[in-house]
């Protein structure tokens, strides 16, 4: 199986546990619902990261995998967006960011990587006007993730 059918089969497991006769506690979560197990998935792909545990990491992995496929699940639904979507989106967003790669800039560094990123995000968010919700959101984030973001 290719790593392609693999991601498809993920896709369409979800598909079916949110679908009618699939899984009664999938189908009632909504995007706020399971936030918590993000936050949560994240943490133990940290821990399983901090202490090297390969054996554990790949499910970790696989979990926070799970809440990207969740949430695009009932985006979809609601016709806000798809899997597919997150995966353009990921694709144009790497290429946009690596013009050292895949355009005309030049970047013998990491550090010269980095500054184009950032600038490149700069640019990003400005061309993004921030609606008050997104600047409310920031100031829920745990205070250790707001230092480290600023």
């Amino acid at each position: 199986m290719t790593t392609g059918e693999r991601f498809e089969r993920a896709v369409e497991i979800m598909h079916r546990l949110r679908a009618p006769g699939g899984c009664p506690w999938d189908r009632e979560q909504t995007l706020d619902t399971i936030t918590k197990y993000t936050v949560e998935e994240t943490y133990e792909v940290l821990e399983a990261i901090a202490e090297r545990d390969w054996a554990e990491l790949p499910g970790e992995l696989g979990d926070l995998l799970l809440q990207v496929l969740f949430y695009a699940e009932m985006a979809g639904e609601d016709g806000h967006f798809s899997i597919d979507t997150v995966l353009e989106t990921l694709s144009e967003k790497l290429v946009r960011r690596h013009p050292h790669v895949f355009g005309e800039v030049e970047a013998a560094t990491a550090g010269e990587v980095l500054k184009n990123w950032e600038a490149i995000k700069k640019q990003e968010r400005a061309q993004r006007l921030p609606l008050p919700s997104q600047e409310r959101t920031y100031w829920k984030r745990p205070r250790s993730l707001r230092c480290w973001l600023l």
